[in-house]
């Protein structure tokens, strides 16, 4: 199975942090079932990679477990919530794939399935 997992939730108000959380168990359970998996960080979800690289995390654990499923953050909205920053030292890709977002008609081009936190 091929499966898109996107987080648009930010991180002022504790449910994001539920929602974030809740797509990275999402990825290890596919990850671990051997399916094709990206983790894709949109919106206001572009402020996560840098939150959840640093140590004293909560959920730094689970990220460090699913990071090779990460597939990149949206360039343009990473800017826009001024999380770009964060992004690049996190280590996780800015995407630039159709006028500086992630592309979901390639995604849906390529049979994955698109799930939105």
């Amino acid at each position: 199975m091929k499966v898109a997992l996107v987080v648009l939730a930010d991180n002022e108000a504790h449910e994001g942090l539920g929602r974030v959380v809740n797509a990275m168990v999402a990825a290890k359970e596919m990850v671990d079932a051997g399916d094709e998996v990206r983790l894709i960080f949109d919106g206001g979800g572009t402020v996560w990679p840098g939150e959840l690289s640093k140590d004293d995390h909560q959920a730094h654990q689970l990220w460090e477990s699913i990071h090779d499923a990460v597939h990149g953050a949206c360039s343009f909205c990473a800017d826009a919530f001024e999380a770009t920053d964060g992004v690049k030292e996190a280590g996780v890709t800015l995407l630039d794939e159709y006028k500086r977002h992630p592309s979901f008609r390639t995604l849906l081009a390529e049979d994955y399935h698109v799930i939105t936190f």
